[in-house]
């Protein structure tokens, strides 16, 4: 058996590196968002902190940043945990089903870009279910109606991951629990309610982070089709730490960057509180 002391010995070189690239830089950063960004890096406190809030172009990434997670996040917590009770008892195919749902999750963007502009494109296929439902053709792919397919695009992508965490939570519960609830009359909404979510709630918890998490890398897809300063609807909060980062404006891009990062925080130990009240009153 290997010594308690041995181990250190193992995790050192793991310890370096997070220490080095991840804590170290994250601690710097937020010294430098303190400083005035001259060749001394004064000290100017919170200065910068109010400078990027007072700012209208920071106030309107974040607010579509926030409205563009409070609509996916929940979309795609809700479509999966419906798809993962679908697929929740072994049936013919099922496998498929999950690879088929996970695949674009390990699709490369640049793949799924390209799929995405020839669905939504003015001739696209959209388009023509569109005009064969008797409506004029949409410009998807422009302005703020640009922010529909984004949503979907974000939906597609992330849906079968969280799909995939929920079944194998879900193949856990023992089924004796829903038969039991069964011979009461319990019906599927409320099994689901009284057995399923108590059971999986923390793989539910799980899932609900990763969602609002993976909604804030939104921003990606939304620069490759709409560029550097899209429509206001769909300029993110990262449209405005790339574009300060171009300028070289460097204090207000990690002033954002950890405004954002408190905002998350507190989003997370809010669900995380939740998640504590529920747990105790199923206890």
């Amino acid at each position: 058996m290997f010594h308690k002391k041995s181990v250190w010995l193992y995790l050192l070189p793991g310890m370096i590196g997070l220490l080095a690239f991840y804590v170290v830089p994250f601690l710097w950063g937020i010294w430098f968002s303190l400083t005035d960004g001259t060749i001394n890096n004064n000290f100017v406190g919170f200065a910068n902190y109010l400078r990027v809030w007072q700012n209208e172009v920071f106030r309107l990434g974040l607010k579509n940043t926030l409205e563009l997670s409070l609509l996916c996040a929940p979309a795609i917590f809700i479509l999966s945990f419906l798809l993962a009770s679908l697929l929740r008892k072994r049936v013919a195919g099922d496998s498929f089903f999950r690879n088929a749902l996970l695949m674009p999750y390990l699709m490369p963007s640049s793949a799924i870009l390209i799929i995405w502009l020839l669905l939504f494109d003015y001739g696209g296929v959209v388009n023509r279910l569109v005009v064969a439902l008797g409506f004029p053709r949409i410009f998807w792919l422009e302005g703020s109606a640009l922010r529909i397919p984004i949503v979907l695009l974000y939906i597609w992508k992330n849906l079968g991951f969280s799909v995939v965490i929920f079944t194998a939570a879900l193949q856990a519960v023992p089924e004796a629990l829903y038969e039991y609830a069964s011979l009461e009359g319990a019906g599927y909404l409320r099994r689901e309610i009284s057995i399923t979510l108590p059971q999986i709630l923390p793989t539910a918890f799980l899932v609900l982070v990763l969602a609002i998490v993976n909604a804030f890398k939104i921003f990606k897809e939304v620069y490759f089709i709409g560029g550097s300063y899209p429509d206001e609807s769909i300029y993110t909060l990262q449209h405005y730490m790339n574009n300060k980062f171009s300028k070289l404006d460097y204090q207000d891009v990690t002033t954002a960057a950890y405004s954002f990062a408190v905002i998350v925080v507190v989003l997370i130990l809010l669900l995380y509180r939740t998640k504590s009240v529920r747990q105790n009153d199923a206890v």
